[in-house]
């Protein structure tokens, strides 16, 4: 079990985990030894996650997720197989983490009616000045 915070646990057995060859530091090593990690979670089949959280998870990773719902994560930046996997872990537990947390609804402020009034009385009174600036026109009839 992967805790994500005091309610969320992910199993482990929902993780998959491949080791490629990294493109990172390493020298000869490098050409050698399988050191970066892929993490794969697959959000749609998860049963361990409420449905919000697998829909911000979603829209919070972006471009990392596939369009079957698998979230892929590459992690090659360390030199040793082990420090990758714990960063892959801890990228994927941020992102539930921050998944986790309801946004804020944001409501429309509401200006008093006042100084709606006191608005409209500056506008008109604003507009007669201009009005007054204006040159009277003589017709000749």
């Amino acid at each position: 079990m992967i805790r994500i915070n005091h309610q969320l646990f992910i199993n482990e057995d929902e993780i998959q985990e491949v080791f490629v060859r990294s493109s990172g530091p390493g020298g000869q090593n490098v050409n050698k030894v399988a050191t970066a990690v892929q993490l794969r979670f697959d959000i749609r089949n998860n049963e361990s996650l409420p449905d919000d959280v697998k829909y911000r998870l979603i829209r919070i990773a972006g471009n990392a997720v596939n369009r079957y719902g698998v979230l892929t994560i590459i992690a090659q930046r360390f030199r040793r197989q082990e420090r990758n996997r714990k960063d892959a872990r801890d990228r994927l537990i941020s992102l539930i983490h921050r998944a986790a947390q309801k946004p804020k609804i944001h409501k429309k402020p509401v200006t008093p009616y006042r100084s709606r009034i006191k608005r409209m009385e500056n506008k008109r009174h604003r507009g007669d000045l201009k009005s007054r600036r204006r040159s009277v026109r003589v017709t000749d009839e």
